[in-house]
């Protein structure tokens, strides 16, 4: 088991700790992590952008797409572009992307403080911790 530190902008985690969120959908047109790294059962904590982790899930399922079309995209954005709340900008923003990983959310639960302290200065959207 890893652990992994994501990165998310506006509600996204408070709608993970909600439950109303149950897949993340991460699309590059690199073999960025969480691609290829991430497994069934690894625990991710949850970083709003900007602010320090506030919950972490267990990962339930996950799907590597290696080698996207644009027919792909399309597919992924039929079945489960419900899952994304600001869907047509997400989806035009990763037009051109090659490689896609869908985290299926598991169990969930919000820290009261923050276990770690990350001083993360890049942009990077996912850390694998160890």
């Amino acid at each position: 088991m890893k652990k992994h530190l994501a990165i998310f902008k506006g509600e996204t985690g408070e709608a993970i700790l909600a439950g109303k969120k149950t897949i993340e959908i991460r699309l590059s047109r690199v073999k960025n992590p969480p691609f290829g790294v991430i497994s069934v059962g690894d625990l991710i904590y949850i970083k709003p952008s900007g602010k320090d982790i506030i919950g972490q899930f267990r990962v339930k399922k996950v799907i590597f797409y290696d080698g996207l079309t644009e027919d792909d995209l399309n597919g992924i954005k039929k079945t489960f572009g419900y899952a994304i709340a600001q869907a047509n900008d997400y989806w035009q923003r990763n037009k051109g992307s090659r490689y896609g990983t869908l985290i299926f959310i598991g169990d969930s639960s919000r820290f009261i403080t923050s276990p770690i302290k990350f001083p993360k200065k890049d942009l990077r959207g996912w850390v694998v911790l160890e």
